[in-house]
């Protein structure tokens, strides 16, 4: 999820158990230990491409990383406020559950978190949620901020912690059975309309889950489509588009590249490069856009060729749509099942 949302996170879990005995110092190190997860990225400018997107997500997003940081940090700011009731256990409880609760939610977008990194690189992802949604974020911002302002010993302050927590927990779980409901649709759509895959990842557009595309893969290629929620029938337009695996052929068996096929979970189009190389078309994310007709490029797209000393050179290319006044309401419209 977005840094805000992790930060709001964060600070509501760290209340949640040391609220009482620190007061707004338990939200303010709660913050910090929703936010170091996301720390990784102060590594990217000495990584290259594949090495920012393996190591993205990963070990300070584990559960190993929880569990043997935690209590370091604990000790150490015990330490640093002896005079505060804070237990030991409390400032470990408040690292740890800062960890694991931001590396859970990750898990809900479609990105993936290396939950049981190093004994497993798979990112684990539960499509369920868009990375960015102010329908999760902006009322549990508002209940955290309530929630500071009153006293440590104020039953209010729990009381606006705690229904912060609750809604936001609440809108995770409605958006599993919007997420059901639309796989359902979807499924449906495909057995009626002939169409045979082996797989499918469904997934909210962005910032909403009444809205939700699917690519369903099969041998050749994938089958891409739109549903809301509110939509009047339960008709889905099915596009396709080919993987042309073929092209990357040349290309096989180099570490960077097979790690890159790893990370889309094989969700993946090839095309060839305008000048040298190939383009790799990651469509776990897809086009922001392509619920309208002559909607736009994919949202990540790996460019690959090889140099004159025959390494493979990556460059990620990120395509985002024109935002307007026209796109947004459009892209209302369409949420609101007006097709």
């Amino acid at each position: 999820m977005d840094s805000l949302t992790q930060i709001v996170l964060g600070a509501a879990v760290g209340d949640a158990v040391a609220g009482r005995k620190l007061g707004n110092k338990a939200m303010v190190w709660g913050a910090i230990a929703g936010t170091i997860p996301d720390l990784d990225v102060l590594l990217n400018p000495w990584l290259d491409t594949v090495q920012q997107l393996t190591f993205h997500r990963s070990l300070t997003h584990s559960l190993l990383f929880a569990v043997l940081v935690s209590p370091v940090l604990g000790w150490l700011l015990k330490r640093w406020y002896r005079a505060k009731p804070a237990t030991l256990a409390d400032w470990t409880l408040l690292f740890f559950l800062g960890f694991t609760t931001h590396a859970l939610l990750d898990s809900c977008t479609t990105w993936g978190t290396q939950l049981f990194w190093p004994f497993s690189t798979y990112g684990v992802a539960f499509y369920n949620i868009f990375v960015v949604d102010p329908l999760y974020t902006v009322p549990f911002l508002g209940f955290s901020l309530a929630a500071a302002f009153h006293s440590r010993y104020n039953p209010k302050r729990r009381y606006l912690n705690y229904a912060g927590l609750a809604i936001s927990t609440a809108y995770l779980f409605w958006s599993f059975v919007a997420k059901s409901i639309a796989d359902e649709v979807f499924t449906d759509a495909m057995e009626r309309q002939g169409i045979v895959y082996t797989s499918y990842i469904s997934k909210p557009t962005p910032m909403n889950t009444l809205f939700w595309s699917v690519t369903a893969k099969d041998s050749l290629g994938f089958h891409n489509g739109f549903y809301s929620l509110l939509d009047k029938d339960e008709q889905v337009d099915y596009t396709y588009e080919q993987q042309h695996k073929e092209l990357l052929t040349a290309y096989r068996g180099h570490p960077k590249l097979e790690r890159l096929m790893e990370l889309t979970k094989g969700y993946y189009t090839v095309e060839k490069a305008a000048d040298k190389g190939i383009l790799i078309n990651d469509l776990r994310f897809g086009k922001f856009d392509n619920w309208r007709d002559g909607g736009g490029s994919y949202v990540f797209v790996y460019k690959v060729w090889q140099n004159p000393q025959g390494e493979l050179e990556f460059e990620e290319i990120n395509n985002r749509p024109k935002i307007d006044k026209a796109y947004l309401l459009a892209y209302w419209r369409r949420i609101t099942g007006h097709k």
